[in-house]
């Protein structure tokens, strides 16, 4: 089941493990249990603290990680390999004794929580987002045990996916309900079950030098800069690593052949974690004003202080605006073709937009969908030639240019897609059954919306020092007018206002 250097890193893992497990097994004679079997019993072989035990669980095939005599409540239902592979490592050591990788004060939040929590996690292994889901809520049942958890490999329970008209993940159930769409770290589980800060827990904070609003990479790059320069430096971030966090494969970073997304952030967040830096994660900011200091005001009602900000906001995947479309988010709409593919094996589906990401997504879905259709608005679609060749060679793919779209259509899920020609201006239908939406971005910056110089689209207007039209105040990353929307670039961008913003500070 698993190949010969999967093997050899997880044996140094299993010699990690500080107390005996028992892996409770319940499979059945199809395929997915036999490997299943397999791959439990390949795991206990390798190490003396691991027994397996045959049962009974709400689903099959899945097995449970237990300590000796305790039901630990993490399960898995299907085979953790592929991106999942590190929650089941993960699971097996902090079961075992050893302590999860997190904040003390995550950790007592966790503990204090009363109630009972039943959480299901439906993912699909190709999902680079879902294996942070399943890790803080396999942490959550591994500190409190009120709290469960559940991981359901949606390719080995297709009648519960079918049945709940699961068409994106990671999709969470609690207690038996549909609880959330979509990537959640552990902080954000907490804020959501009623456990976040609150604007009392700001109170206290003093002024800052620089105040950086945004943690992707351009918000980590600002940080390190001015931390290093030695001046008061904090973070609020609504998400630390940003849209990052959302990226796949990343090849185009310079001394780094290859890597992915969260792999990134979490990269970055450890570096900046090396510096005095305050981070408030989880936190948006609601309002910019200078009055003697700049006051920062958040969505739950704080406010900071700071002799200079960086605006570092970056910027969300751009909808296509259209009736349907949130109408029928995660029931056939979809933004993540890594991701939310998988769950569309067989189906009809279409992509709307024809640049890089539009037909990279479309090359993904061909593999895996009975028949992909490509929307493209303009006469022709953007993508880089090497993708159009590629693009051309399968036969299961269909672009159709000058297509405006109209509406996504549907009952409980999506059924069809409306489209005007635009040298016609006639209308067509395609029966899909799922949407992806690759259109480009809009910057983060609504909230802005009066105080600062912006373009037509909402980026913020900066010069080459990345100031704004208010002196000191600077802006970095995606949410500016910069030319090209790449990591690379924002971190440079984050650096050159972090040492704008020193400058400003000392000469005023």
């Amino acid at each position: 089941m698993l190949e010969n250097d999967i093997k050899a890193q997880l044996q140094q893992y299993l010699e990690l493990l500080e107390n005996d497990i028992v892996l409770k097994v319940s499979a059945g004679s199809d395929k997915v249990s036999n490997d299943l079997l397999e791959l439990v019993n390949e795991i206990s072989s390798m190490s003396s603290k691991i027994t397996i035990e045959q049962t009974e669980l709400k689903r099959t095939p899945s097995f449970s990680v237990n300590r000796i005599g305790e039901d630990t409540g993490i399960e898995f239902a299907g085979i953790p390999l592929g991106h999942e592979f590190t929650s089941l490592v993960l699971a097996l050591l902090q079961v075992s004794g050893r302590a999860p990788k997190v904040d003390q004060s995550i950790i007592d939040q966790v503990k204090n929580i009363k109630g009972e929590f039943h959480f299901e996690t439906f993912v699909s292994l190709s999902c680079h987002n879902c294996p942070d889901v399943v890790q803080a809520l396999n942490i959550m049942s591994v500190l409190n045990p009120t709290i469960t958890h559940t991981m359901i490999d949606g390719a080995a329970h297709k009648e519960e996916v079918e049945t709940r008209n699961i068409r994106a993940v990671p999709a969470v159930y609690l207690n038996g309900d549909f609880w959330n769409g979509g990537r959640i770290s552990i902080q954000e589980i907490l804020a959501k079950m009623g456990e976040g800060p609150s604007a009392e827990d700001f109170a206290d904070k003093d002024p800052y030098d620089v105040l950086i609003i945004g943690g992707g990479p351009a918000g980590a790059s600002a940080a390190i800069y001015t931390a290093r320069k030695g001046i008061r430096t904090g973070i609020v971030a609504e998400r630390f690593g940003g849209q990052v966090l959302e990226t796949l494969s990343i090849e185009n970073f310079i001394s780094v052949k290859a890597t992915e997304g969260p792999k990134l952030a979490q990269a970055l967040e450890e570096h900046v974690k090396e510096y005095n830096i305050d981070v408030m994660d989880l936190q948006r900011a609601k309002r910019l004003e200078k009055k003697e200091l700049f006051e920062i005001e958040l969505e739950n009602g704080a406010v900071l202080k700071s002799k200079s900000v960086i605006i570092s906001t970056g910027a969300r995947w751009r909808n296509v605006n259209v009736p349907g479309e949130q109408e029928f988010k995660n029931k056939g709409v979809a933004y993540c073709p890594h991701c939310d593919g998988p769950l569309y094996a067989g189906k009809d589906v279409a992509v709307i937009g024809g640049g890089n990401s539009g037909i990279e997504a479309a090359i993904d879905l061909a593999g895996i969908a009975k028949h992909v259709t490509v929307l493209e608005f303009a006469p022709e679609i953007k993508a880089d030639q090497v993708l159009q060749k590629r693009l051309e060679s399968l036969s299961n793919v269909k672009v159709i240019t000058n297509a405006a779209t109209k509406e996504i259509t549907g009952t409980d899920n999506v059924k069809g897609l409306i489209y005007t020609d635009r040298e016609t201006d006639e209308d067509h239908k395609v029966e899909i059954e799922g949407v992806f939406v690759q259109i480009g971005l809009v910057p983060n910056t609504e909230w802005l919306e009066g105080t600062l110089e912006r373009n037509r689209i909402g980026e913020i207007l900066v010069d080459k020092r990345g100031a704004t039209s208010i002196p000191g105040v600077f802006g970095a990353g995606d949410c500016t007018d910069s030319t090209y929307n790449q990591i690379i670039i924002s971190m440079g961008s984050g650096a050159t206002a972090a040492l704008s913003a020193f400058d400003y500070l000392i000469r005023n």
